[in-house]
């Protein structure tokens, strides 16, 4: 269990260090943006870093319902081996 545990943290942990960093946005976003920074104003950034927010959320939230899963899923798995 501790080597799957660390072979998927080094997994992460690589793929973070590797990823380059995204710049998402809708059309009508991109062209606000453009002008935007024509003007001189900084916020193209503000609205990908609003963006990358809004992404990261949901695969937020599907991770800590997995590892609630697996952690519910691990403790019956467990009881019933003892009651064998």
């Amino acid at each position: 269990m501790k080597r799957i545990a660390f072979v998927f943290i080094f997994i992460v942990l690589s793929a973070i260090a590797v990823s380059n960093t995204a710049n998402a946005q809708c059309a009508m976003c991109t062209v606000s943006a453009e002008q935007s920074v024509k003007n001189g104003n900084t916020q193209g950034k503000g609205l990908n870093s609003g963006i990358l927010y809004l992404l990261a959320i949901p695969y937020l939230l599907i991770t800590g319902i997995g590892i609630l899963w697996y952690v519910k899923y691990r403790k019956k798995s467990v009881s019933y081996a003892e009651n064998i």
